[in-house]
């Protein structure tokens, strides 16, 4: 068999191909976004595969093809299971038809996230087997595994990445496409009609599954001992977890890595635990396999409280906690006096438009944002909003914090952002809630006509769908006024004219009622904007330029300011569009157009 280097998430989607999987679907989030991307462009000749618009859809849309008969799977990151864990918690009742399997990516330290939560605890408390792998191979072949598992123990299967797993790279084997014929479609009422009185007998069912699939636990390929004679440690791990402890131990600990971690495999564990006078876990995040263990009785477990739960491991971690061998470990960085660069808005971004005018209304507005990319309008010196809590969040949030600044006397109006993806996802029912409440507040959707944040991936409002197949645009205004928004009450401009978007937030002001605002211009990096734009930008007439610093107020990467002469630089031609926003705010026409 032939050979590849493949990131975690590249191995995924081959285990997929591999095991004979017929549907997929997901929300992209990162880390998990390059799985279906990679089902997308190399597999989707033998997968159907789709951008659902929100979490629950996609688990919902890959389980009704489970029931179906088709292998079916469904990819999220960590907090997008929270959006589907209404169908998730019935599908471990009802269980399977054909195989069903669900990627949490989960994403401790934060890198692209809201919070740490670690989802393993998801498959205890949904009643869902899961596998964890350790490197790019394993996530080939256990997720391969998975569908076969779900099948035989008719459960759904929780497959639980972390960031390191997913975008890590390793050596993996490849094998062939197994034949997994679609199985027939029979009604099974009794099993799929998720009523209280089945509801009832299947949960006796789960039951009795999870205590066949916990005597398999302790017998399969998926967990394994590696034991080194005459060693007086013994290590409990599981993951990426698992790398870090092989590196600082190697062959001087005994180490029980476990792939199948729910059920977890109470005898192996309760065995390798009376061997060892010091006994680790090592696992990120919550307690979850030490709680375990200690539940079997074996209260000299070492684990959180050397370990924290906080953010992710490296060697370094688990050497400085559970070795005196820390000077191993230590990783030096030249002190190279890089200053701090914090994200922020690209050049020509469409939301910078819109929020450096909101900042010229800020006295009237207490502004509510969301989850994507314009969230970086947080920082200054734009200082965009001040709360962001989860998608469709900044419209949802208006309904209420409206009340508490009429409660308290405050005259500002609560307005709230969100993007055209994160619209379709779950900002259309907030925006409902909105008008049906009759709240006097301003929702606004940034429609830069893709789902930017996680890598440009296709929603309903565009016109291509995950395969490269046209597909009709649904229409962001049809629905804005389908839910009872007229003319008097709606605006529709570029972001970037900033006297259309100041009579906008003037209007929207002083309008009472639901007032809806639809900023529309595509992301700058959309290949065919870069296309379009290319050869213009805009300089600096260093004759007209007074170096009053207007033009810095915007916040683009692309402009600087000459301390020498004391004027305003382009210091990024090949980055600038030619947006105008600079131009804009330039009182003395200092700043003009190249290659228009």
């Amino acid at each position: 068999m032939s050979k590849m280097i493949m990131s975690g998430n590249e191995a995924v989607a081959r285990g997929a191909y591999e095991g004979g999987v017929h549907f997929a679907a997901a929300y992209p989030g990162t880390p998990s976004t390059e799985i279906l991307e990679n089902i997308g462009g190399l597999y989707k000749d033998d997968i159907y595969c789709e951008w659902a618009p929100n979490e629950k859809v996609a688990a919902e849309a890959a389980y009704g093809a489970a029931i179906g008969g088709m292998r079916s799977m469904v990819t999220f990151k960590h907090v997008g299971m929270n959006v589907a864990a209404d169908p998730i918690f019935t599908a471990g009742y009802a269980g399977a038809n054909g195989g069903f399997v669900l990627v949490s990516a989960d994403d401790p330290a934060c890198h692209s996230s809201q919070n740490e939560q670690d989802n393993r605890l998801y498959a205890q408390h949904a009643k869902l087997l899961m596998l964890e792998a350790s490197d790019s191979q394993e996530c080939k072949d256990f997720f391969r595994d998975a569908f076969e598992l779900s099948e035989k123990f008719d459960m759904a299967v929780l497959f639980r990445m972390t960031t390191r797993v997913c975008h890590s790279k390793s050596v993996v084997e490849l094998g062939e496409r197994v034949d997994s014929p679609v199985k027939k479609y029979e009604r099974r009422a009794d099993k799929f009609a998720m009523l209280p009185a089945t509801a009832k007998k299947r949960h006796i069912i789960v039951e009795d599954n999870i205590i066949k699939a916990r005597e398999f636990s302790n017998n399969c390929k998926y967990n394994r001992l590696e034991e080194v004679e005459g060693a007086e440690i013994g290590i409990i791990t599981s993951g990426i977890s698992y790398q870090y402890v092989k590196e600082v131990f190697g062959n001087t600990a005994s180490v029980l890595k476990l792939g199948l971690t729910f059920p977890l495999p109470d005898k192996m564990l309760a065995e390798f635990a009376a061997k060892y006078k010091t006994l680790y876990v090592v696992e990120e995040g919550e307690p979850y396999i030490e709680n375990a263990v200690k539940a079997l009785g074996f209260g000299h477990i070492i684990g959180k409280e050397k370990l924290t739960i906080q953010g992710e491991f490296n060697t370094k971690v688990v050497s400085d906690a559970l070795t005196d061998a820390a000077e191993k470990f230590t990783y030096k960085v030249e002190n190279a006096n890089i200053p701090a660069r914090p994200p922020v808005l690209c050049a020509g971004c469409p939301h910078r438009g819109f929020y450096f005018a909101l900042g010229k209304h800020s006295d009237k507005f207490v502004s509510m944002g969301d989850i994507g990319c314009y969230a970086l309008a947080v920082n200054p010196p734009l200082n965009g909003f001040d709360c962001s809590i989860c998608m469709g969040g900044g419209f949802s949030t208006l309904v209420g914090i409206s009340r508490a600044l009429k409660a308290q006397g405050d005259t500002r109006k609560a307005i709230g952002e969100l993007g055209d993806s994160t619209f379709f996802h779950s900002g259309l029912t907030s925006l409902i809630d909105i008008v049906a409440s009759e709240s006097n507040v301003v929702a606004v959707i940034l429609d830069n006509s893709i789902t930017a944040m996680t890598g440009h991936q296709q929603n309903p409002g565009t016109t291509k769908n995950l395969m490269g197949y046209d597909t009709p645009a649904i229409d962001i205004e049809g629905l804005v006024r389908a839910c009872g928004i007229d003319d008097a009450h709606l605006r529709v401009f570029d972001p970037m004219d900033q006297a259309a978007a100041d009579e906008a937030l003037t209007a929207a002001y002083e309008a009472e009622g639901p007032f809806v605002i639809i900023t529309k211009r595509p992301c700058a990096l959309l290949k065919e904007v870069i296309k379009a734009n290319a050869g213009k930008h805009v300089k600096v007439n260093p004759d007209k330029c007074v170096g009053c610093k207007l033009c810095l107020k915007i916040g683009c990467p692309s402009m600087a300011y000459d301390a020498v002469n004391k004027k305003a630089v382009i210091a990024d031609v090949d980055n600038c569009n030619q947006c105008t926003l600079c131009m804009q705010q330039c009182k003395l026409g200092a700043i003009e157009k190249v290659g228009e």
